[in-house]
């Protein structure tokens, strides 16, 4: 459903274009839920930016290239993307409070999502917002549709921005952290309900996230990101249960649940280098516990170790297939 190949979107820093999301490629099927995880500054949001054309100024997509269906997005004109986006290709931003407008009924905010796409009546808009409110759980959907955002706990309001992601029913979510901020039964009550609308929708998910644990729940499939490249590539499962990149190993290594009770955590050493000042071969040679000659002038790339696995590390070449 979705191909992303060479993405690569620049902002201006120090006089020169830099690379934020750096010659990204993945792929996404129907039905299916690919994970893009890293830290914080890894490139995860600015990738799903990309992908709905909404990076911000002065940034720009300077080359790649993502298809839709077949439909290549980034050569659209503008009339044109805004009728994919919300339609085909729909998105649930990190911080509902700030993509909520504070002073429109949150039910009106979903009619009008709806009108924009559809010749509907406002009337039959109304009544699909409140059978969207009552199929994301939020309890008496009357009431809740002459709400204010701000008269909403935080996990309503997501609950909101996946009623109005839905209400065209897109081909593909975009989901970026959907979870961030929110309790862990909350938590859990966004996910298994995301869950069960990809398989009500056969709809696909593009997940963004830094939890693993959110991972092993949800994703088919998984990228990592290491400051605007992907490292490694592989099914959930075989990644979760092997990793090979020793930025992946790291992540890992490093969720509490792989620790007993009182033992001190695992941590990658170093800091995520500043886009200005991106080292010249694998990004991540300054943190790496087995690194070479090679790293910190070349750049790997992504060799098969796997059928299902790929891995951007001079260290696994001779087992690359």
């Amino acid at each position: 459903m979705l191909e992303v190949s060479e993405l690569t979107t620049s902002f201006p820093i120090a006089g020169r274009q830099v690379p934020i999301v750096d010659g990204v490629s993945f792929s996404l099927e129907q039905g299916k839920c690919l994970a893009l995880v890293g830290e914080s500054g890894s490139g995860k949001s600015m990738t799903a930016l990309s992908l709905m054309r909404l990076v911000p100024r002065p940034g720009r997509i300077s080359s790649g290239s993502v298809r839709l269906e077949g439909q290549e997005l980034l050569g659209l004109t503008v009339p044109e993307m805004r009728a994919v986006r919300g339609r085909r290709i729909a998105m649930i931003f990190q911080e509902p409070m700030t993509c909520l407008n504070p002073v429109v009924r949150v039910g009106e905010q979903v009619v009008e999502a709806i009108r924009l796409h559809e010749r509907v009546e406002r009337e039959a808009a109304k009544r699909r917002t409140l059978e969207l409110f009552d199929r994301v759980g939020i309890p008496e959907p009357g009431a809740r549709y002459d709400y204010y955002p701000h008269q909403l706990s935080g996990g309503l309001k997501q609950r909101v921005m996946i009623a109005m992601a839905l209400s065209t029913q897109p081909r593909i979510l975009v989901a970026d952290e959907p979870t961030t901020a929110l309790d862990v039964t909350i938590q859990a009550q966004i996910l298994e309900l995301l869950n069960e609308l990809r398989a009500e929708f056969s709809m696909a998910i593009l997940l963004i996230t830094h939890d693993l644990g959110v991972v092993s729940r949800m994703a088919d499939e998984v990228a990592v990101l290491y400051t605007g490249r992907v490292v490694e590539q592989a099914s959930a499962a075989t990644l979760l249960a092997r990793p090979e990149h020793p930025y992946t190993r790291g992540l890992l290594a490093s969720l509490p649940s792989r620790h007993r009770p009182g033992e001190k955590l695992h941590e990658i050493p170093g800091v995520v280098p500043s886009p200005a000042h991106w080292p010249a071969g694998c990004r991540f040679a300054t943190r790496c516990s087995e690194v070479f000659e090679r790293c910190p002038t070349e750049v790997p790339r992504l060799l098969p170790l796997h059928p299902d696995q790929r891995a951007a590390c001079f260290a696994r070449e001779g087992r690359a297939e």
